[in-house]
């Protein structure tokens, strides 16, 4: 961060120019750590680092393209591209930075194209699978985590008796999408349909999701619980309330440092099982963005293609812990040396793309409302796929206007 802050405070010196560059979360404190080196190999560059919270980062972007106030370069959710997009606030990727492109994630850089070009770079990935207890898995007659959901099932109606009496199998928190996501994901069927601007939750795919997230509850495997009713997941998973949980790679470091050294042998991660065998996820991460409003574009794009360079990218995620994006990256950063970071690399591949609308993140939280009434006995799976639809079909009206109209992609 002491590398970002000195940038920022430094006087403009006569022919230079000044890159901004707004990052979140920990990225933004810790990114002024690599900034010198571009520095030094772009004289008359300096980089100017403005640390976000992600909490504010959204509204404050939007606000900045409304008042034609975009830095030159800033980190972005994955999720967001679609949006800033549509508002013609990016830059697409130039022709001689298509190099940066060529050994992503498939669905990582998917989530990054729109109209068949990227707007966007990759610049960590994450995604979810599964944090399970390898004892109790064992106990329950398991020497290897499900690789199906029918495996899945017997696996944790086994670790709840292994558990004991007022415990669970697995933690599915009822104000958070994502678990479901993921299954709906695993299925054949698109979750919308007619060029993304209807919803597709009616199909016998994700129905099938929907009485397979149902059924956990209506077993007993799932506490019907959000996140807010867990005081401490860590202290809860040692405990055996539940042996299963979905998280990424932000938590390997969680459950190492929270947990004693006692209980380290005790977990594992593993890929999240499919209806056939093991299945997709949500792709997740951020990435890097270059503003059509900068006037620095040469600049700007030789900032992303330094940061995504893969021995860059190895320093970084020795810095901040972030998996890389590129996958040349993964062999310098030795990440598939760290059995806990391994399984992460296939899930990755197995990943797929969300839909690149810009409502995306208000129909899956509609999604997540119904599916808690669902689980709480308001909805069969049937009736809960059509509600779903209908409010996703709300939200999309203007996206279907659009289209009649030509002015959406």
């Amino acid at each position: 961060m002491a590398g970002g802050a000195a940038a920022a405070c430094a006087p403009r010196r006569s022919g230079e120019i000044v890159l901004r560059f707004w990052a979140m979360g920990n990225e933004g404190g810790t990114v002024g750590q690599l900034t010198p080196e571009f520095e030094r190999r772009h004289p008359g560059v300096r980089v100017e680092v403005q640390p976000l919270p992600w909490t504010a980062a959204h509204e404050k972007l939007l606000t900045a393209y409304a008042g034609a106030s975009l830095p030159d370069v800033s980190q972005i959710g994955n999720s967001w591209v679609a949006e800033l997009t549509a508002i013609g606030a990016l830059s697409p990727t130039p022709p001689e930075a298509a190099n940066l492109l060529s050994d992503q994630f498939p669905a990582v850089l998917e989530t990054n194209e729109i109209g068949g070009r990227a707007m966007t770079t990759p610049w960590y990935v994450d995604t979810r699978l599964l944090f399970y207890r390898k004892d109790l898995l064992a106990r329950a007659g398991f020497g290897a985590p499900p690789q199906d959901w029918a495996e899945w099932k017997r696996a944790m109606h086994g670790v709840k008796r292994a558990a004991g009496q007022g415990n669970y199998a697995i933690l599915l928190p009822l104000n958070e999408f994502e678990q479901l996501l993921t299954f709906g994901l695993q299925v054949d069927e698109p979750l919308l349909r007619d060029r993304a601007t209807r919803g597709n939750f009616s199909s016998p795919g994700f129905v099938s999701a929907l009485a397979f997230y149902k059924s956990l509850f209506d077993e007993g495997l799932a506490p019907l619980a959000s996140s807010t009713q867990i005081s401490n997941v860590w202290t809860e998973f040692a405990k055996g309330y539940f042996s299963f949980y979905f998280s990424g790679p932000w938590s390997v470091g969680d459950f190492r440092s929270k947990l004693p050294a006692s209980f380290q042998p005790q977990w594992a991660t593993a890929g999240v099982p499919g209806p056939k065998g093991p299945g997709a996820s949500a792709p997740g991460g951020s990435s890097l963005a270059v503003f059509s409003s900068s006037r620095h574009q040469d600049a700007a794009w030789a900032l992303v293609r330094y940061l995504s360079e893969p021995a860059v990218q190895a320093r970084f995620n020795a810095i901040v812990g972030d998996l890389p994006a590129r996958r040349s990256a993964w062999g310098l950063a030795q990440v598939e040396r760290d059995p806990m970071l391994a399984p992460f690399k296939g899930q990755l591949e197995r990943a797929r793309a969300v839909p690149k609308v810009p409502e995306w993140e208000r129909i899956v939280t509609e999604m997540q409302i119904v599916a808690e009434r669902m689980v709480r006995g308001e909805h069969t799976p049937e009736s809960a796929a059509a509600e779903i639809d209908r409010r996703a079909d709300r939200l999309l009206e203007k996206r279907r206007w659009m289209m009649e109209q030509g002015r959406a992609a």
